[in-house]
């Protein structure tokens, strides 16, 4: 019996002193406790989630609570808005949040009018603010839908066709993962959806939420809804636990994997400690700047012992691990900071034998769609086999998340070339000649045309400042109750 079975099973009536250690440990690191009595269920790509989200939307009597980073204005959005706004005219009170930058080039305000027009209430998460200059850098990246606070979803998915794919054009549908929660953890992910409310305005009437402890029973499953919020890193830290005390097999699936350094040498230890770890990812990304940051990690990872996989489709992007038969997570949350500490994310810690086999099972099952990354002659990174790319060409909505991420990674491998504080890859010399041609052309701009240089660097004082002056007046006006705690007061985010 591994640590994690031994040191995680639910409903034991005699816990070891161990047991309780660990069980605080995962607590205090989640930020979120174990709920149980819940039934689970496991559903694949958009031709299992989208059916299940739309028919619990149809079967609607009380509440819906509607949230998602991206919701498409095409055929699959317009699908789910107009059955949002069928449940409103009927009196169902339905409340849908969606993300500002995800909804940047996919999705429009005419979507939603059919909604609004119902009686539904719809809003956008952190609009651009002439006072908070940096403020798009955090963004909601949950995908969740409530029904009643009966059921529950939490996925990786956004809504758009880009999940459904097109046979008819030989266009596959996006690999991802989501689940369906009955039960009292329900309450849980409503509670986590009211939050997100508050944030944007005004907050949910109490009358409309679920009360946890009136939730009955669906079933035998333990889990925790890991509502993870901007710079507290609680997922990063459960999953950093999770790394450290796998003692068999911890296998991940990550759509955008730029790891930070402490979490690359926690899974280089465990799997140098002889733990299977193996890292799913996708061999074409939406956004293939990201495949090129992702492989320059590679090395690091197949010296220790682990190994890398790439998947032979269009777009991977579920968010997933597996650790030991015993523990599961799904969700929004990729590996990587901008996920970890810069946005709002949802996922589901699932600690049950049943599922997380399931979810090994399903992991195998994908590795046979995948090509396995080795070290080859001379400690290069190869393929075993050629990695199809039909889907290198495709473009999607790119996310500010990612981007962050992206520039995160790139300032590691400058910082690290200047400081000499490790040993660099071959596969990061192309990252690092495209930074060295660019630092070169900006010296050679600021030369020749220094105004070009000055000019957006004025603009952009000057933001900064008149923002500055926006929020200390804001706090000279506050009331002395609000300003006595340090708090901001509920409403849009600041």
């Amino acid at each position: 019996m591994t640590l994690l079975e031994r040191d995680l099973r639910p409903h034991d009536p005699n816990p070891s002193p161990l047991r309780l250690i660990a069980e605080q440990a995962f607590s205090r690191a989640a930020g979120a406790p174990l709920v149980a009595g819940n039934a689970v269920r496991i559903l694949k790509d958009a031709e299992e989630n989208y059916p299940a989200w739309l028919d619990a939307i149809h079967a609607a009597r009380r509440t819906i609570f509607f949230e998602n980073y991206i919701v498409a204005d095409d055929r699959v959005g317009r699908e789910f808005v107009t059955a949002l706004a069928r449940k409103a005219r009927a009196g169902v009170r339905v409340y849908a949040l969606y993300d500002w930058m995800g909804g940047l080039g996919a999705g429009s305000s005419a979507l939603w009018r059919p909604l609004v027009d119902a009686g539904g209430s719809v809003r956008c998460f952190n609009p651009p603010r002439l006072d908070s200059p940096f403020a798009w850098l955090t963004r909601d990246h949950r995908k969740t839908i409530t029904i009643d606070g009966a059921v529950g979803y939490v996925s990786g998915l956004c809504v758009s066709r880009k999940w459904q794919g097109d046979r008819t054009r030989r266009i596959e549908p996006w690999r991802d993962t989501g689940v369906e929660v009955r039960g009292p953890a329900v309450a849980d992910i409503e509670a986590a959806f009211a939050q997100m409310w508050a944030v944007t305005g005004a907050p949910l009437p109490q009358t409309d939420l679920a009360d946890s402890t009136a939730v009955p029973a669906s079933g035998d499953v333990t889990l925790r809804v890991l509502a993870t919020v901007p710079n507290l890193a609680g997922l990063y830290r459960l999953d950093q636990l999770i790394a450290a005390m796998a003692t068999r097999t911890l296998w991940l699936t990550d759509a955008y994997f730029l790891g930070m350094s402490p979490y690359v040498q926690a899974l280089r230890a465990a799997a140098f400690d002889g733990v299977d770890v193996r890292l799913l990812v996708p061999g074409a990304s939406d956004l293939p700047i990201m495949s090129r940051l992702s492989r320059t990690g590679y090395r690091a990872l197949l010296e220790a012992g682990i190994r890398v996989f790439e998947w032979n489709g269009p777009m991977l992007h579920a968010k997933t691990a597996v650790a030991d038969g015993r523990w599961a997570r799904i969700g929004s949350t990729n590996l990587n900071i901008a996920s970890w500490i810069g946005n709002y994310e949802l996922d589901v810690a699932i600690e049950d034998a049943r599922m997380a086999q399931e979810m090994e099972m399903l992991y195998e099952n994908d590795l046979s769609n995948a090509t396995e990354i080795v070290l080859g002659p001379r400690r290069r990174v190869h393929a075993t086999a050629r990695v199809r790319r039909e889907g290198a060409r495709h473009r999607g909505t790119g996310s500010a998340a990612r981007a962050a991420a992206g520039a995160l990674r790139l300032g590691n491998t400058v910082g690290a070339a200047i400081t000499n504080r490790r040993v660099l890859g071959r596969a990061e010399a192309g990252i690092m000649k495209g930074v060295a041609l660019g630092f070169l052309g900006l010296a050679i701009i600021g030369v020749l045309w220094p105004a070009a240089l000055a000019w957006p660097l004025v603009a952009l004082a000057g933001w900064i400042g008149v923002s500055l002056l926006i929020r200390a007046r804001k706090l000279q006006h506050q009331p002395p109750d609000d300003a006595a705690d340090g708090t901001d007061p509920p409403g849009p985010l600041r």
